[in-house]
């Protein structure tokens, strides 16, 4: 039977899930599950009695628990979603729908955070609006790391978990995968990995910070800061993958 804490995390897994395809949601449902995500994660972190350095640590882990859930497409799904794009231009689809994604999800979770920041009473809750959002930018760009690896042929060795880790340190690294390099897929044992993880999350959550201030220019602020963020992480993992392409066939 399972317990409070694994459906905490199946529910946090299944709202990040709903959340990293936005394009089948529209901005009622995405304020909805943002909302619903946050409540969850401060269920979460009070009972794991978060405070002070711990708040990094937990929040890897539970990047880490949805990491591996991700609905990572291969490259003939890619194919088949994006009217039979290939190479160069279904990367570029890929990415102007992850940074879409990225800046809807930010531009709510700024609103969110922006309105709650106004009504001091509520001004505690408003970092775990931005915890949410943190959550859901990573997943996104983790799997449109993950996709682009498809995309360019660059196969990643181990199961799913693994691969999931891979995927998840080299977007703390902002880099692809090399799958020749010694222990690329048993990533999650190594602490200079989780560091860099941590701290990925930990500057991605400290840049929504930035968004607390009135409705609409947190709304702004949020979207724009994340659509710039996905493309610079896109144009660095593209130009790193165009290095390990399998040629065309």
């Amino acid at each position: 039977m399972a317990s409070e804490a694994d459906r905490s995390q199946d529910e946090v897994a299944e709202l990040v899930g709903k959340l990293v395809t936005p394009e089948e949601t529209d901005g009622a449902e995405r304020r909805r599950l943002l909302g619903r995500l946050s409540r969850v994660l401060v269920d979460s972190a009070k009972k794991a009695k978060v405070a002070g350095p711990e708040r990094g640590r937990w929040l890897a882990d539970v990047f880490m628990n949805i990491a591996p859930r991700l609905p990572i497409r291969d490259a003939a799904t890619l194919q088949r979603h994006h009217y039979g794009l290939t190479g160069e231009q279904l990367a570029d689809d890929l990415v102007r729908t992850a940074a879409k994604g990225t800046m809807a999800v930010g531009a709510v979770g700024g609103a969110l955070a922006a309105a709650q920041f106004a009504a001091p009473p509520l001004l505690l809750s408003a970092p775990a609006q931005l915890v949410a959002e943190t959550l859901v930018v990573a997943a996104i760009e983790v799997k449109l790391l993950a996709e682009l690896h498809e995309v360019y042929g660059v196969q990643v060795p181990g199961n799913g978990t693994q691969r999931a880790t891979a995927f998840a340190v080299a977007w703390a690294r902002q880099r692809g995968v090399n799958p020749l390099a010694p222990g690329s897929a048993t990533l999650a044992i190594g602490a200079a990995a989780k560091t860099a993880l941590r701290n990925r999350l930990m500057r991605t959550l400290g840049r929504h910070f930035t968004t607390l201030g009135p409705f609409f220019t947190g709304a702004v602020a949020g979207g724009t800061f994340n659509r710039v963020a996905t493309r610079k992480l896109a144009q660095a993992v593209r130009a790193d993958l165009r290095t390990r392409a399998l040629p065309p066939a």
